[in-house]
Parts: structure tokens; C-alpha cells; sequence
């Protein structure tokens, strides 16, 4: 076990690798009123609480267990197509479908938590490779790519692997998600933390020997709770501040 460790300094870390996944655990997803008021201000309309109600319901009304499914995630084409069904079924017209799949495909819009930066920047410092495993539909290099480092450098700096769904074509919570992700970070499951919100979907890179961290769904950026990360990866050592 001691041989499988990695040293920073005079530093032991317990594991040598981070999984992290995106929304929920390092980002606040937008509610869905704040979606379709944005999408309805979006096209020039009344934004009112009765007009967001309106949509809610027919949304609400409709068939979704399409985009329920992480299957979706697998192939963009068919991310927006199961999107596009679901608002048909709830008798959208095209411009606030279109408005409405944007917004939802605009991953700005899910705003990072306060501890996120310093999280990446210790782990980094530490020598922990990370890697980014999420169910999506887009890239989410450039809004890592706009948070900039105090030195210069930008959060995809700190990545060492993307693993997100729509460029394998599998995604949670298929163990194959798992295994090409320790591939990619070249390191053994005993050696790897995977920290997710979703136990269906997380938890299962236990299946492959990954010790998981499931954390409750990000509901605020001020909800600080990525020390957890670290009290695993290094007991008794802090985040900095922002």
C-alpha cells in the first residue's frame, strides 16, 4: 500500500487520483423556473410567474422519461432530439423549444461553488491527477477554461482527464465509464477517489473497485464542501481560501 502512495514534499496523500463529477458536485444546477423564465425572456415574452407556471405545467404534463434517462448523454444528436420530443409532447412552439434547449445546453449557466478553485489548485499542488467524469451533452473545457489561476494558468491547467459521456459514447452508470477513467489517469481503482451526488449514478464505480464519496446535490456556491475531498485525500490538511 505504502509503495502506491504519492509524495508532495513530506506530504502522503491517501489517494493518488480524484474522479470529480460536474453538476451537482461542483456546480449549482439552475432551477427549472430560472430555466424557462430565461428561456421565455430569451424570446422577447411575458416572463410573469403565471407565463412560467404555464410552461411548467405542460412541461411537467409531458413525456420526459426520455431525457431521464443518462443515455441520452451518450450522443449529442440524440440528447437534443429526446429534448425536442419532450417539448412537442408538452405542445411547446419551436422558438421557445429552441430558447428552452440553448439555455439547457449553456453549462455557464451552472454556476461553480466557492471552494471549486482551491480544491483543484491543492490537489494539483499535491500531485493528485484529476479527472472530470460527467454526463453531458457539451464540452465543459471552456468554462473551466475562464476561471483563471492567481498564477496565470485557468482550472483546465489543473484537469488531467475529461471523461465526459457524449465523447465516449457510455456513460454512468456503466462500470465502463469507470475503468476508461483509470485508464486515462493511468492509476489502480485502490488508488482513485470518485466524488459524486447521485448514488445510482456515482456510487457505481464501486463496481470497479473505486472508493466513492457521495455528497448531497450542490444546492448554493456557498455551500462549502469540497474539504471533504481533502480530508480523504490528506487527513488534517485545509483548503485555503478563494
Amino acid at each position: 500500500m505504502e509503495a502506491s502512495r504519492h509524495r508532495a514534499g513530506t506530504r502522503t496523500t491517501r489517494f493518488r487520483g480524484v474522479l470529480l463529477d460536474w453538476r451537482g458536485t461542483l456546480v449549482v444546477a439552475p432551477t427549472d423556473t430560472w430555466w424557462v423564465r430565461s428561456a421565455l425572456e430569451r424570446d422577447g415574452r411575458q416572463s410573469g410567474r403565471e407565463a412560467v407556471d404555464a410552461v411548467l405545467a405542460a412541461l411537467t404534463a409531458a413525456d420526459r422519461s426520455a431525457i431521464d434517462s443518462s443515455s441520452i448523454d451518450t450522443d449529442a444528436a440524440a440528447h437534443a432530439a429526446a429534448y425536442a420530443a419532450w417539448f412537442a409532447d408538452a405542445g411547446l412552439d419551436d422558438a421557445l423549444a429552441h430558447a428552452l434547449y440553448a439555455i439547457e445546453s449553456e453549462v455557464s449557466a451552472n454556476l461553480f461553488a466557492q471552494d471549486v478553485g482551491p480544491l483543484l489548485r491543492t490537489l494539483h499542488g499535491l500531485g493528485v491527477r484529476v479527472g472530470i467524469l460527467s454526463d453531458i451533452h457539451v464540452d465543459l473545457r471552456p468554462t473551466f477554461a475562464a476561471h483563471v489561476n492567481p498564477d496565470g494558468s485557468t482550472w483546465v491547467d489543473l484537469v488531467d482527464a475529461w471523461m465526459l459521456s457524449f465523447e465516449l459514447g457510455v456513460a454512468k452508470p456503466d462500470p465502463a465509464v469507470f475503468r476508461t477513467a483509470l485508464a486515462w489517469l493511468g492509476l489502480a481503482a485502490e488508488d482513485v477517489l470518485m466524488v459524486g451526488d447521485r448514488g445510482a449514478w456515482d456510487g457505481a464505480a464501486t463496481e470497479v473497485g473505486i472508493t466513492t464519496l457521495l455528497v448531497p446535490s450542490l444546492r448554493a456556491v456557498d455551500d462549502l464542501r469540497l474539504q471533504r475531498v481533502l480530508d480523504l485525500v490528506q487527513p488534517g490538511a485545509e483548503l485555503p481560501d478563494q
